[in-house]
């Protein structure tokens, strides 16, 4: 809206407006599946996400968008965002999962997702950045303590303070990986480390959501959403 306003186009704007209502309406209505929103719908309207599914269950990308994306009912995004700490987070062993149960005899099948094993990458694995979008929606809900709880989780270091850690981990503990598998007897093993995708979206959520530091525009944001237990920060 703000951009076409400033090309002096009000009907795109009331149109993209009009859009969005509609599209937000319909998801609401459609995605929510009582206790989180539901991932995805095939052709044939079987739905993916869903807690009737027996596989893919819950999908960690859903419940994190209904907030980053402003589209969700606030109090129906926040108990997506219960769900997913309670469905997909598994603080035994640090990890925390994009989905549940992963895919492994869904018909129709949900693509190559379903040709990796279950446990594996996309499939049931932490996908991790994917999974770090949650460390936005958590810092976008005012939840300092959730936001660097998962924060510190996903932190490869996490995974190599001991011996045992680091034969377990298998990959460096100074970049981030694209994967930590979760089947035996891979579990907990890091998969496709140096990845891009995961360490961008790991430093946007530490620096520009945690610290709270950003740019919009010409302009510098400070709002940090920091555990309660930090008396303060600095950043040079």
């Amino acid at each position: 809206e703000p951009i076409c306003m400033s090309r002096n186009e009000p009907d795109r704007a009331e149109r993209y407006k009009s859009t969005r209502e509609k599209l937000a309406a319909a998801l609401d209505q459609h995605g929510w599946d009582g206790g989180w929103y539901r991932r995805a719908v095939t052709d044939d309207g079987y739905w993916l996400g869903s807690m009737s599914n027996e596989e893919c269950r819950i999908d960690a990308i859903a419940q994190s968008w209904s907030v980053i994306s402003g589209a969700g009912d606030q109090e129906k995004a926040r108990k997506a965002m219960q769900a997913f700490d309670r469905e997909l987070v598994d603080r035994d062993t640090s990890i925390a999962r994009l989905l549940t149960p992963p895919f492994d005899r869904t018909d129709p099948s949900p693509g190559y997702i379903q040709g990796y094993p279950p446990g594996i990458r996309e499939n049931g694995a932490q996908y991790t950045h994917g999974v770090i979008w949650s460390i936005v929606a958590w810092s976008k809900l005012g939840e300092g303590d959730k936001a660097f709880e998962l924060f510190h989780m996903l932190n490869p270091i996490t995974h190599t303070q001991t011996p045992l850690e680091v034969r377990r981990y298998y990959g460096e503990p100074y970049v981030m990986a694209a994967d930590v598998y979760t089947k035996e007897p891979h579990i907990g093993r890091a998969g496709w480390t140096w990845y891009t995708g995961a360490a961008g979206w790991m430093y946007q959520a530490g620096i520009e959501w945690i610290l709270g530091i950003r740019r919009e525009g010409d302009r510098l944001l400070i709002a940090p959403c920091i555990p309660h237990d930090w008396q303060q920060y600095k950043v040079h």
